[in-house]
């Protein structure tokens, strides 16, 4: 099974950027949906972005209304990874970022992901 790994997590001022990395394992996760989940203290887990396989249509992307005009998801075949670009960061975004992957078309349910990194800590101060 493919395994996941998040990087970038940290402290970060009010207004700032961040960029999030998740590696998969294997090549396997390339053919994977991949997206990003968070859960803030005393929070469920929300979701975050997503983004499709790349194929020869296009990849899909989705985001959260929260983060759609501030976030940017993007992916790499070429070292099993995927990113998520943070800027203009608000204190709400404050948590424990989650990389999933699932076989098939994005979701935003996290109960249709079936492969989990162990999560990254983002703090943003102001």
């Amino acid at each position: 099974q493919v395994r996941l790994t998040e990087f970038g997590g940290g402290l970060v001022q009010v207004g700032g950027s961040r960029k999030l990395s998740c590696f998969g394992s294997s090549r396997d996760v390339n053919s994977y949906t991949m997206a990003w989940f968070r859960q803030a203290p005393g929070k469920e887990r929300e979701f975050v972005a997503a983004i499709g396989k790349i194929d020869w249509s296009g990849t899909r992307r989705s985001y959260s209304d929260p983060v759609k005009d501030r976030f940017s998801i993007s992916r790499s075949t070429g070292d099993n990874s995927m990113a998520l670009q943070m800027n203009r960061l608000e204190v709400g975004d404050t948590a424990v970022y989650y990389c999933a992957a699932r076989p098939g078309s994005p979701t935003t349910s996290d109960h249709t992901y079936t492969t989990w990194g162990q999560g990254i800590q983002l703090t943003v101060s102001s």
